[in-house]
């Protein structure tokens, strides 16, 4: 009898090929996916702004100089906040994502009625996965890695299967095998991030001097809002690959939960 866990183990995720897809769909949908991108990251940057204050929302300065208690109940309903944001935009940009690659247009309103059912699980998940990710870095920074991995395409299994609370347990099921390529690209998306908050908080110093602070938050919003973005779509490609590998199940099939 033929082993099929053997087989599938064979077929490379493609890293490569990922970044790739996810770099082109993002510039050639630059419309959208930046209007999404930026939403979320300036609504996030709202947020942590009326709960933080300016330097703590930019990452400029994120020592705490008031009240700590003050500042771990705001950093708490902020992460709430920010949670709930995140699952909203993931949900939008996943859709995005399968429609990019399928060649075919809808409308931002027809990605929110799907996206809808899915933003709890997915901010309440994410904010899981995070502690768990942090319990594994307490070990070493690997661990916390290696729960990402796991957990990488639970946004995904919320979104198009309704996987609802149990979206965890299904991505772990479709990442086994496959976790330390998703390591390499998760790494790799994570250096395009940072990179990319690096010179937003360089530009919030130079704006906010000139133009203020709003000003400044929008600047810094434009430039993490792509970084945002290529992560949500990475997810989306990873997630119909591991489909595609382990179930032979296409990114036209994946899609068609939205029509």
């Amino acid at each position: 009898m033929t082993d099929t866990s053997a087989q599938t183990a064979k077929m490379p995720l493609g890293v490569g090929a990922i970044i790739s897809s996810s770099l082109s769909i993002m510039f050639g949908n630059f419309g959208k996916v930046f209007l999404l991108g930026f939403a979320g990251a300036f609504l996030g940057f709202i947020i942590n702004f009326l709960f933080l204050g300016f330097d703590a929302a930019t990452g400029s300065d994120p020592v705490v100089n008031g009240n700590p208690t003050a500042f771990l109940l705001g950093s708490l309903v902020s992460m709430v906040i920010n949670m709930a944001i995140y699952g909203l935009i993931t949900a939008l940009l996943i859709q995005l994502a399968y429609d990019a690659k399928l060649g075919r247009q809808n409308s931002l309103s027809t990605y929110f009625k799907s996206a809808l059912p899915a933003v709890l699980p997915i901010a309440v998940l994410s904010i899981v996965i995070g502690i768990l990710s942090a319990i594994g870095a307490i070990a070493l920074l690997i661990g916390a890695l290696w729960v990402y991995a796991v957990f990488y395409v639970t946004a995904p299994v919320a979104v198009i299967e309704r996987g609802g609370f149990g979206s965890m347990g299904r991505s772990e099921n479709l990442t086994k095998e496959y976790r330390w390529p998703i390591v390499g690209l998760f790494i790799l998306v994570l250096i395009v991030t940072i990179v990319l908050q690096l010179i937003g908080i360089f530009l919030v110093g130079v704006i906010a001097a000139v133009g203020g602070q709003f000003i400044a938050g929008v600047g810094l919003a434009m430039i993490t809002g792509l970084a945002y973005a290529l992560g949500g779509i990475a997810v989306a490609l990873v997630y119909a690959r591991l489909r595609e590998i382990k179930e032979g199940v296409d990114v036209d099939q994946i899609a068609s939960v939205f029509e």
